[in-house]
This record gives C-alpha cells, structure tokens and sequence, in this order.
C-alpha cells in the first residue's frame, strides 16, 4: 500500500520534483563524502554540509513547475537535472586532479585545455562514479517505460511561487549557518573548499560566476591610475642584486629546462635502493650547479601555465582557473623573451611536443615576445612517438636539434617535457625501472616516468656538452608543480618514511618543494643552497644573471642570490612558508618539526601578521595588475612594447634558416659555427623509437618539405595579390 502511495506520489508533478531532488541530494552527500576532503569537523558542520544541496536544487528543478503544458515541464526539469549531474560529475573528475574545484574560468577556459588532453581524462573516472549518472539513466528509463506517469495537471501558480520561497528561504538560511561558523565567507572568499562545505556546488558555482563577470567588469573600467599602488610596492620590494652574481651569464645562451610533475622528494631518493634520477642527483650536487633545496611552487589551478608565467613575468597566476587561458589571448606582458631581445639580443623558442593550443599558448606567447614556437605540428606525430600528452621526452630533445642549432645565439630556449605527467603510463620497451608498491598505480608509475625523464636530460646534456653549448650557456632545470596531489599523499607517506595516520597538512605543503638548479657557466661555487625561494622568483635571478637590470619591470620576485631577497613564499590559496614557519589557513606549524604552535610569542604574532598582510598584499596586486590588464598604461624606460602580429609560428624553421642566409658570416647559429653541418651526431639517445618510427633524416626531409610547401603557398599567395593588384590598376586607369 505504501508503495503504491509512494508511486502515486511521485506521478504527480511536485511528486517527480521530489524525487529529482531526492536523487540529487543523496549522490551529492555520497561525493562529498567519497572524493571532496572538505575538512569537515563536529556536528554542527556535518549539519551544515547535510543540508546545502537542499536550498539550490530545489530552486534550479523547481523552475519547471511553472511551466503549465506536461512535456515541456517534464523536460525542462530533466535538462536542468542532467546539468547538475554533469557539473558534480565533471567536478569530481577535476577535484581527483587538482584538489579543487572547477571555477567559471576553468570552464570557459576548457577548450585551451582540452585539446592537448587524451585519455588522462578518462583515468580519473572511477567505478563509484555510477552513483553520479546510475540515477539519471533509471528516471529515463522509469519515464520511457511509462513506470514513472506524466502528470498533465498543471501545478497552481501559487503553489510554485511557495515552492521557489521556500528555496530562497532555504538558501538564506544556509548563508547564515555557513557566516556563524565561518565569518565573512562571501566577502572574503577563503578556501574553495570553505564555499562548498557550507554552502555547495551549486551555490559556488553561482557566486563565482558573480564575481567573474564583477572582474570583467572592473577590467573594463581600468586605467592608468591603478597601476599607481603596484608601482611603488614592485619598486620598494625590489632586491638589489648581489655584485658578484650580476651579469656572471652577460651573452650566454639561456636553456630552461621544464620537468614536468617533478617533486623535490624524487632528488636523492631510492625505491627499493634504487635511485630514481641518478643524473639529476648528480646535478643537484655537484659545486657547478646551484641547487636551492627550499625552492616552491606557487601554481593554482593554472598548474603549468601558471609555473610559466611566473617564470616569464614573475607575476602570479589567478586565484580561479589558468591566466594562459583566461586573460592571456588579450593581456600585456613584459616577459623574459622579449626583456632578453631588446635588453641582450637574444633570440628565443619554446620547443613543446603537445598542441600549440594546450594552455593557449599559441595565442599567449605573441604577447610574450617568443620569436619561435616549435610545437606538435613540428615533429613526428606517429603514435609510437607519444606519451599521454604529446611527444615523448627522449625524442623531444633529440628532435629539436635540427631547430636549435640554427638559432642565432645568444638564445633563450624552453623545453616543456611531457612524459612524467599524470597518469604516468610509460610503455615497457623504454624503461625497465620498477614500479612503486602501494594501493594507487598513479603514485607507483610516478617513479618509473620520473626516471624516464631524468635518462631523457642526460642525454640532452650529453649532447650539450659534446657540442660546445654546454660552455656557452646558462642551463635552468625547474620542477613546475606537484606530481602526486594533496589527496594521494597520505598512500605516498609510507614511502617517504611517514606515517598515513599523522599526515598533516604541514606535510602537503612542504611536498610543495621542487626542485630549481642554475648551471652558470665558469663558476665551480655552487652546491645546494638554503635560502627559501619559489617561482616567482626566478625571472629577476635571471636577468640579474644576464646582466640586465630588473628595478624598472613589475616584477613580484626577488632575486634569489641578492643579500635582500625576500625569503617569504607566498601559495595561491594565501598559505605561505618562511624559513621559521609553514601558515596553512589559521594553523602555524614550525618548520623542521611539524609542531603546531599554538602560543606563538608577541614578536612571533607581529612577525607573522606582517608576513600574512605582505602575502595577501602582493597577491591582491598581482591580480589587479593581471585582471585588469594594466601593464598596457605602463611602458617601461627604453622598452618596446611586444607586437603580437609579428608572430605566427607556421614557418619558424624556413625563418631560421633565411636569417642565417641573410646574415651570412655573421651568423652565429650552432649550425654556421659548425661550417654549416649539423650537429645531431653529437646526439646520442636509446630511445627505441630512433630505430622504428622516428628516424632523424626523414624528419629532416620532412621538415624541408614542410619549408617547401609553405614557400609554394607564400610565392601562390604573392602572385594571387600582384594580379588583383594589377586588375585594380587596369580599372583605375579605365574610370
């Protein structure tokens, strides 16, 4: 009888709205329990969490109560419920990848991202997800077998106005649980994590397109007046670099070296008495390499592009979604390549074995000033030759021989490495290096990719060395962000000698370590160096390394070597670390240790809240100077601004080699010096591919093909012009 009762109910139409919601709220409490780590703690914030899908849900499907014919009802309300469906699902997904939640610019910046993406994606689904779209596929098949019946009767108009009130009042109600436990949560923001627990997707989703569309709005109403108080905090901030440093790599070539994923912890480590990068550890401690051992990174949900643009700008990337994809198709930069071009001379190219449009980079490096970008469409493509996320380390450095020996020095040369990216599968015929023994085969594979990568530079080195440039260049290696997320390190502990059930969040941050190392050609002085440090950092260490004087550029870092650098790292999420203290939220955990101070002296308090203002001052700056794109009202003196036109990308090698013609014996690429012959037998490599699917002469024919076709094309495109031209003239001189 009851069910009968029940069924009844739910075959009217405020019955079937009570079920979506029914459905929604009990998937939505599963998530958050299963995958979110909200930090919940005590009654009251269960509660809090208990109730917040309730109050949006309600007030999304009720939309279709007003609608009076049945299907048109009956349809909007499953649209709106297979939306919602889809957002917690794609938010789960992106959660087990970033530990944080999707923002509206991740959203609308998803197709920069997507396209270098394969099925990485789909290693984040996971067999728990049929609660999130198990719900959705029974409603249909109830509604197509006719188990669930249409109710034609249209709902009062009155009683939907009721329903949607009770909504609101909800909502309300939910704001004010989450403001007592947690004061000022709208106005101040905090964590994402904060938004969700008390108050959930929906209503986060909500707010933060809100404040989206406020930030687009202030950028549009900027000018030159805001960009007063960056100034002067850029300028008093400012390191003086230290005199013996400066200009130690004055006309050296600049090679940067990205490892992708790269922790610190992986320096120095042995798996099963195995070292993981033996090379890399060489490096690391060798007297010719300065090596920072409390280097961090600063990324937020940007992840790589964030690291990239700190590392080109030294301003930070944005509290929500990638600067890359975002802002950086429209914003004004005064980056490293064009600084060295119009400061040293230098040339520049990024060399990237993915889609130029991953990250948006082939929109985002015009404005940067980068001369060449060699991405996928430059080297072999062949499915043998990739990774997850393009070409594999090996051959990317091996393949871009052919391009950097024919750039004119000095140049400034990136290398985005690929292979150790999540999820870490590496086919066996290029490592037998064994895997990690835990519960998650992300963490397990990490190992065996990380080793890949560091046989991958030793054999870039080898080459560097053999043919001459080692000598002749500043070579930057850098790990860009994490590897192994905040919600797997606890299963990571047991093999860094911790234990799961005392991991803290102390213990996440310091894994926020990666490493940076600076070969600085003729200095022996090196070793591991103590000073803290992070990304944002790393432009002003190099122009002062290149001689080039940074006290005119907005710039947030300080020169890493100068006696007046500033030691105080600053996280994305407004955590930071000192060489005393590591600040997560309202904790302070002493470093070395990992004990909570929980009665900081009066000089620990003043010390730490000068620290805590500094850091969200310069985040705020830096957010303003990005957000509302104010480096256009700022030209510094002598500087040129970047012209984005100059810069396409499809025929960078013929440019190469059309500048080396022209400059004829004043040429000094690799190539001119090496009387005109390659260099790619100084190269020596195991990758298996070079036998198979990756021979070096037919991806140098290739390439001159490419050249070919390209110069048919312009020399067709020139004729087609001349002869409009020509059409032109003939009816001008008629009329």
């Amino acid at each position: 009888m009851n069910l009968k009762r029940i069924r009844g109910f739910i075959n009217t139409r405020i019955g079937f709205l009570c079920l979506l919601i029914a459905l929604f709220w009990i998937k939505t409490i599963l998530v958050y329990l299963i995958d979110f780590h909200l930090g919940v703690k005590g009654v009251y914030q269960y509660f809090v969490m208990l109730i917040n899908p309730f109050a949006t849900t309600l007030l999304l499907f009720s939309i279709g109560i007003y609608i009076k014919r049945t299907l048109p009802a009956y349809i909007t309300m499953m649209l709106i419920y297979i939306a919602n469906t889809a957002l917690l699902l794609f938010s789960v997904i992106y959660y087990r990848e970033f530990t944080d939640f999707m923002t509206m610019n991740v959203i609308f910046g998803y197709s920069a991202v997507s396209q270098g993406l394969s099925g990485s994606s789909f290693a984040l689904v996971k067999p728990q997800d049929i609660i999130i779209v198990g719900d959705v596929i029974l409603v249909l098949i109830g509604l197509l077998t006719k188990f669930i019946k249409l109710d034609k009767r249209p709902l009062k108009k009155r009683s939907a106005v009721a329903v949607t009130s009770f909504a609101i009042f909800s909502l309300m109600f939910n704001i004010v649980l989450g403001e007592i436990d947690r004061p000022q949560l709208l106005t101040r923001t905090f964590d994402r994590n904060y938004l969700v627990k008390y108050l959930g997707i929906d209503t986060f989703t909500v707010y933060d397109g809100l404040k989206t569309a406020k930030n687009n709005q202030a950028r549009s109403r900027a000018d030159g007046a805001d960009l007063n108080k960056i100034l002067q905090y850029t300028s008093k901030h400012h390191a003086k670099p230290d005199p013996k440093m400066f200009g130690a790599a004055k006309n050296k070539n600049i090679i940067v070296i990205h490892l992708e994923s790269f922790q610190q912890f992986l320096i120095n480590y042995k798996l099963d008495g195995k070292e993981v990068t033996p090379f890399l550890n060489n490096l690391y401690n060798s007297k010719d390499m300065y090596s920072f051992e409390n280097f961090f990174h600063q990324v937020g949900q940007g992840k790589t592009s964030d690291a990239e643009n700190m590392l080109e700008t030294s301003t930070y990337g944005l509290p929500q979604g990638s600067l890359f994809s975002a802002l950086g198709t429209d914003n004004t930069f005064q980056a490293a390549p064009s600084i060295l071009n119009q400061e040293g001379g230098y040339s520049s190219a990024v060399f990237h074995g993915n889609n130029g449009s991953f990250w948006n980079r082939n929109s985002v490096y015009p404005n940067m000033g980068y001369q060449n970008f060699f991405d996928a469409s430059y080297f072999n493509q062949d499915s043998n030759n990739l990774s997850e996320y393009g070409l594999k380390d090996k051959l990317l450095f091996h393949d871009s021989v052919k391009y950097l020996e024919r750039m004119q020095q000095p140049f400034y040369a990136k290398f985005i490495t690929v292979s150790n990216h999540f999820p870490y599968n590496l086919d066996k015929e290029n490592t037998d290096f064994p895997a990690a023994d835990t519960s998650d085969n992300s963490i397990n594979n990490y190992f065996v990719t990380a080793h890949y990568l560091d046989q991958a530079v030793k054999e870039f080195f080898d080459y560097l060395k053999k043919s001459g440039l080692y000598d002749n260049s500043m070579i930057v290696l850098y790990g860009d962000h994490y590897g192994i997320s905040d919600t797997r390190n606890v299963k990571l502990a047991q093999l860094l000698g911790k234990s799961s059930s005392t991991w803290s969040d102390y213990d996440n941050a310091q894994l926020q370590r990666v490493p940076f190392m600076i070969h600085v050609p003729g200095k022996h002085d090196g070793g591991v160096q103590k000073q803290f440090g992070g990304e944002i950092d790393v432009l002003p260490t190099l122009l002062h390394l290149a001689g080039i004087d940074t006290s005119k550029y907005v710039q947030f870092g300080t020169d890493l070597f100068s006696p007046e650098h500033d030691q105080t790292v600053a996280f994305r999420n407004d955590n930071f670390v000192t060489p005393k203290h590591t600040v997560v939220g309202n904790t302070i955990y002493e470093n070395g240790t990992g004990a909570v101070v929980t009665h900081p002296s009066a000089n620990e308090k003043k010390k730490l809240k000068e620290e805590s203002a500094q850091v969200t001052r310069q985040l705020g700056l830096s957010d303003s100077l990005n957000n509302k794109n104010l480096l256009r009202f700022y030209v510094p003196n002598g500087f040129k601004p970047v012209d984005p036109k100059q810069y396409d990308y499809q025929n960078d090698f013929d440019k190469l080699i059309q500048t080396e013609k022209k400059m004829r014996d004043r040429s000094n690429s690799l190539w001119s010096k090496n009387d005109d012959k390659t260099t790619i037998d100084d190269y020596d490599s195991d990758a298996p591919e070079l036998e198979k699917t990756d021979d070096n002469d037919a991806n140098v024919s290739s390439a001159k093909k490419r050249i070919q076709k390209n110069r048919e094309k312009s020399a067709k495109e020139n004729k087609d012009s001349s002869s409009s031209a020509s059409a032109v003239s003939k009816i001008k001189s008629s009329e």
